[in-house]
Order: structure tokens, then sequence, then C-alpha cells
């Protein structure tokens, strides 16, 4: 069988063999009266997808097609669906789909709907399918989740916006990132790198803080205000209760000093998480929030509200992702996560040539 009934894909068929991709044929879920069929151009690689078809975030459906930063043709639209056309540029993003009747969902608050379905991995209710993800021919989804491209954006540069710059989006302008406001953003990496561009953007004093000083030149390039290398000796006391906000973005809890962390913030300023590192996580001592009555929280993605808000502000202010382009194959999906996992990126991957790979 053939689109519309099948999609192709590359696979993971076991987590002890998590680049040993297979070209799959998908079965979707069946077609609905809001959904979407988009024909692939590009998709992100993300370090989710790591962590998933790895086993880092525990058991999931296998085989499984990751992939979240999607971005493609719409080819078909339901008989329901009024926001998006046939023809158009779109992207769907980490979440596919919520209930859009309870609270959360009335208030742009879908991301945190009890029901929500992510792109990839997630079991639909009523057939029991796999959801499978962006790095195959195709992808189904509800127009709730799938979002008009700018004309401004290129689609290799578009498509990590849609996880790892809604990721960092989302949190600084809940957390009122703008003029007159110090934001920290720690870590550089494929997340990070869109803290520190949407948070200029915004109009924020933006400033990255990092283990050493070996992202410091590209921090400045990307528009950094200032640079703080936790390595240096008494890295922060300089800037102790300065910062309104710091979106912490790493992957990695190894020789975290929470507490350093917090003493930069103000009285009653805000550490956001949006990383999900592996393992148990960071120790949090009640203590080390008296002296300065700071907050601590986390942020999961975004509403479509503010995807539209975040891919706008990209095109009006010419943000530009930092990305390397690499085709999609058996070989290309190997080495893309092979140096993700390595760090070896500056600053996300994204996969072209689908045509290439699965036909016009």
């Amino acid at each position: 069988m053939v689109y519309p009934d099948t999609f192709t894909g590359f696979q993971i068929e076991d987590p002890k063999h998590w680049t040993a991709f297979k070209k799959n044929e998908l079965t979707p879920k069946p077609f609905g009266d809001y959904d979407v069929d988009i024909k692939i151009q590009a998709c992100g690689v993300c370090a989710s997808d790591i962590h998933t078809i790895s086993g880092g975030w525990g058991e999931q459906h296998f085989p499984l097609c990751v992939g979240h930063e999607i971005v493609g043709t719409a080819l078909r639209v339901g008989p329901k669906v009024t926001l998006i056309k046939p023809g158009q540029r779109v992207g769907v993003g980490a979440q596919s789909y919520s209930c859009l009747n309870c609270r959360q969902c009335k208030n742009d608050n879908e991301t945190y709907c009890k029901h929500q379905l992510d792109t990839y991995g997630a079991k639909w209710p009523d057939t029991g399918i796999i959801s499978q993800g962006g790095y195959s021919s195709h992808v189904r989804t509800h127009e709730h989740w799938v979002f008009p491209i700018p004309d401004a954006l290129r689609t290799a540069e578009a498509a990590p916006m849609l996880c790892a710059g809604l990721t960092a989006y989302s949190p600084l302008v809940r957390n009122g990132a703008g003029p007159g406001k110090k934001v920290g953003i720690v870590g550089l990496g494929g997340i990070g790198h869109f803290g520190l561009l949407f948070s200029k953007a915004l109009g924020a004093e933006t400033w990255v803080i990092s283990r050493t000083h070996s992202k410091e030149a590209d921090a400045k390039k990307l528009g950094a205000d200032g640079f703080l290398a936790t390595a240096d000796k008494d890295w922060n006391k300089e800037h102790e209760m300065t910062f309104d906000l710091i979106i912490n973005t790493s992957s990695s809890t190894e020789n975290f000093d929470l507490a350093a962390y917090l003493s930069l913030l103000d009285v009653h300023g805000r550490w956001v998480s949006v990383g999900l590192p592996e393992g148990s996580g960071q120790k949090v001592r009640a203590q080390d929030l008296l002296s300065n009555g700071c907050l601590i929280g986390a942020s999961h993605l975004g509403s479509r509200k503010e995807v539209l808000a975040m891919l706008a502000l990209a095109a009006e202010k010419g943000i530009k992702s930092w990305v390397e382009e690499i085709e999609i194959s058996a070989e290309g999906l190997k080495t893309a996560l092979e140096r993700l996992h390595a760090n070896d990126v500056r600053y996300r991957f994204t996969l072209t040539g689908y045509e290439k790979e699965f036909g016009a």
C-alpha cells in the first residue's frame, strides 16, 4: 500500500540498537474531520528523539519513528478544517492532540491537558495505533497542532523552532522577559540558543551561563549581553540577586550546584527548567530559596497561540536558527544522532532531502 493508506518512515526497533534505523511501512490513524495530511520536507533532530529511542526516558512502543520538528506541505484537509488550506507550507511540533474542552485547553494551556498526546510514541485511544513522527514521508495531525510557516522563514531554520524554539519561547513570554528585565540562559545548546535569540528579540538583557568559556564567542555572535562560566572561581558572586528570570535548558545535572545558580535571582526571581535530564535530577533544599525568596518552576512546550506568535516574531526580527542540514537516510540519521549524543552540533540538525529519499 501507499499514501494515503500508509506512510513510509525510518524506525528504531530495539533501544539497544538506537542508531539502527529501518525503513518501514507506517500505518497512520484513520483520517478524521479535523485532520491534515502533510508531505514532509524537513524535520529537526531533537535530544528528545535520543532519550526516547535509547530507552533513557523509560519504556516506549517499538518499533518507533521519532521526529517532532516537522515542516512540509499540506496535502489533504478534513471537511471541518478551517485553519489550514491544501498547498500551504506548515509545521508540526511535539504535540498532536488534546481534548480542547477542558479548563486548560480553553485557557491556551492545551500543552498541559491531561489527555494530550505526543506527535510520536503515543497510543491513539480509539484505535491503539501508535503515533509516528517526522523521520517519515508524511504525518497526519489535527489542525490545531498544524501551524502555517511565514514566508520569511527558511524551511530548515523554521523546523527546530517547533520544539526547541517553542520550549524556550513560552517560558520567556509567560515570565515577563522584555525591556528592563535581565534574563539568564543556562546552557547554549539547541534550546539554549533559541532562548538567547528570543530573549533578545523580546528586548531583555540576556546572559548565557555555561560550564566553560568554550561557547562564549558563539554566545556573543548570537547577541548575548554577557557570559558566565561556572568553572571560574566565584563565578556568581558579582551577579548575585541581579537576574529577574533564568531559563535552565541544561540536559545534565552532573556537578550542578543549584544553590549557586539560584543566588543570581532577585527577590522572587524565577528559575524555570525546560531541560529533561535522565536520572534522578537535582536536589532542592528549602534553605537555598530563603535568601531571595526565589521561585522554582518548569515549562512544557507551549500553546498554539504562542507558536504563531513565536513564528511571527522570528519572521519580523529576522531570527535565524543555527542549523546544519543532513540528508535523511538510515546512514544520515545514524550520523546525526551519534553527533548529537556527543554534543557535536552548533546548534541544531535539520533533516532534509525528503523527496530524494521518499519520492516526489
